[in-house]
């Protein structure tokens, strides 16, 4: 047999990848972060109140990163009385499924005066976020943003001349714990709408900024209190910026317009979109947006950006920040009022804005077949008396032993074991509240009767393809109308009320995956499943993730043989 040889346009090639295989590996680094988490007294919206911070900032710095990094955060827990995680929303955790962040589900929660290391890689360019996910620590303050840049030598598939980030989220007066009780109480107690809507942590309390366009309300004085004064993004004339918006509320689902300028969407989630031209648009909890806008109006004006509810009668005042034209002073207020949020319940909008969003030609396409479907019964329940809301008649109560080591351990005796049904009764009628004898996921109505909720999902080490929204019970007709053309990639979709929504997704990343709610006391109140995904695959789970449950005491056994070993081996 002749011996194999490279032909020089081969040789060419391989070198070529070689080189490019080469730059990539140099040009990625290792990102250290030192963190501290506690409380801290602040004034998000201009009231004086107790936040969670990490080094002493809130909203807690931002990570900035480019494609193929390793992030390495290293996070001591200064809370005198209670654990911490930190999820990072949006991040796969391609092989590193104990990064993911999630209590009870990948990880012990860090104890008081512990550190733990996190250590993984941003494998793609994109707008994200990372926020604590133990209790409702969210609630409490405890985000910020993560910025993954494409990685050095690559660009865009669009041009801009600047860049700001938006992070959104919402803001109660009555502190975590307290909503925390009143939503297992029995009776029920609702934690009620938030006080404010924060824009990069900065809201108004009992006053408002667009006072000059109405007189019927009070004006805010920002004097000695600059930190919830209202954010300026400063721009220039005939510029085009991209505006990275991301929501980490914990109940309000929300429309974001900026006055008198249109909005190119561009991204979602961490994914290129086929570009489409908004005057505002709906951001659900846990979903981010990258958006273009061109500074094309009067340039001695400023502009309001306006943030306001949707999806809930809204209770809450818009959230208010300001475009600042650099011809012209900061100071001076924008003379047009902010623009009007549209209705509440105009579903029909947020639904046609939805279905405009689609992938980028080019993007990964969805298999065309699956080899397994679930379907998911959204139900508000009562269960032993208690308000609980579940899927699949199934009610999420965490374990004490992280599923991901006790799975990997095979510790039988650390959950129940059996498992939880792939659907439900065709015969259930979603328009009724929940009927106590019982792959979309079906949004059924509340316990209250003519009452049923938006639920943005957020899952877990993976996007998935957003196939299509429906309306009432998922049919066999309805397979036709699903779109396997250009599906977007996302990892947090919507479910909007007595309707569905179909995902699909490649199960091609070992490890145990949240699967949930992403509006916080629904997820507190059990709206979550748990995908178990090839856990014997798994490598070697640092020790100091399982360190609580029967892991930590099998651990504990482990260490005790370890040191009677030695002992012996000493004498």
């Amino acid at each position: 047999m002749a011996p194999s040889r490279i032909t020089p346009i081969c040789l060419l090639v391989y070198l070529c990848f070689l080189g490019v295989f080469v730059k990539s590996v140099l040009s990625a680094k290792a990102r250290h972060f030192k963190w501290e988490v506690d409380y801290m007294i602040g004034a998000p919206d201009c009231l004086e109140h107790v936040v969670m911070a990490i080094n002493g900032q809130f909203p807690s710095p931002t990570i900035k990163a480019r494609a193929g990094d390793t992030v390495v955060v290293h996070l001591t827990n200064k809370l005198h009385t209670e654990g911490v995680v930190i999820h990072w929303h949006g991040i796969r955790q391609l092989g590193t499924p104990w990064a993911d962040g999630t209590a009870s589900i990948s990880q012990c929660a860090i104890n008081p005066g512990e550190t733990f290391v996190y250590r993984f890689k941003v494998d793609k360019a994109g707008t994200y976020f990372y926020h604590g996910h133990y209790g409702m620590q969210r609630s409490a303050g405890l985000y910020g943003l993560l910025i993954v840049d494409v990685e050095e030598g690559k660009k865009e598939p669009f041009q801009y001349d600047g860049e700001f980030n938006l992070l959104l989220s919402d803001w109660w007066h009555k502190g975590v714990h307290d909503q925390e009780v009143d939503l297992s109480s029995n009776p029920f107690r609702w934690i009620g709408e938030p006080e404010s809507l924060l824009i990069n942590g900065r809201g108004q309390y009992n006053c408002s900024l667009a006072a000059a366009h109405d007189s019927k309300v009070n004006g805010c004085t920002f004097r000695g209190n600059e930190a919830c004064a209202p954010n300026i993004l400063h721009v220039k004339p005939n510029k085009t910026y991209r505006l990275r918006v991301a929501s980490t509320t914990s109940l309000a689902s929300l429309n974001l317009a900026i006055g008198n300028h249109k909005m190119l969407m561009v991204e979602a989630d961490g994914n290129y979109l086929q570009p489409f031209s908004v005057n505002d648009f709906d951001i659900y909890s846990g979903e981010t947006y990258s958006v273009l806008f061109r500074t094309d109006q009067r340039p001695t004006d400023n502009y309001w950006i306006s943030v306001g509810v949707r999806g809930r009668q809204p209770r809450t005042p818009q959230g208010l920040a300001i475009v600042h034209y650099q011809t012209t002073t900061a100071s001076k207020f924008p003379t047009l009022p902010p623009p009007q949020t549209p209705l509440w319940n105009d579903y029909a909008r947020s639904k046609s804005f939805s279905n405009k969003i689609r992938a980028l030609s080019g993007s990964p396409k969805p298999p065309i077949n699956h080899h397994r479907r679930i379907f998911l019964l959204n139900t508000q329940n009562r269960i032993d008396g208690y308000t609980k809301w579940a899927i699949n008649n199934v009610s999420l109560s965490l374990p004490p032993t992280p599923y991901l080591g006790s799975i990997k351990h095979r510790l039988t005796n650390a959950f129940d074991q059996k498992s939880p049904p792939d659907t439900f009764l065709s015969t259930y009628d979603i328009m009724k509240p929940h009927q106590i004898p019982t792959p979309p996921m079906e949004n059924a109505n509340a316990l209250n009767p003519n009452v049923s909720e938006i639920h943005p999902w957020h899952l877990h080490g993976h996007d998935f393809w957003v196939l299509g929204y429906g309306e009432g019970m998922f049919s066999k007709r309805d397979e036709e109308k699903l779109n396997l053309k250009n599906p977007p990639l996302r990892n947090t979709v919507v479910i909007f009320p007595y309707g569905w929504t179909a995902l699909r997704f490649v199960t091609d990343n070992p490890g145990v995956w949240a699967f949930h709610c992403h509006i916080e006391p629904h997820l507190h109140m059990g709206m979550g499943v748990v995908f178990a995904e090839g856990v014997h695959l798994v490598g070697k789970i640092p020790d100091e993730a399982l360190s609580c449950g029967l892991t930590g005491k099998m651990l504990m056994g482990k260490q005790h043989k370890l040191l009677a070993t030695c002992y012996l081996l000493r004498r």
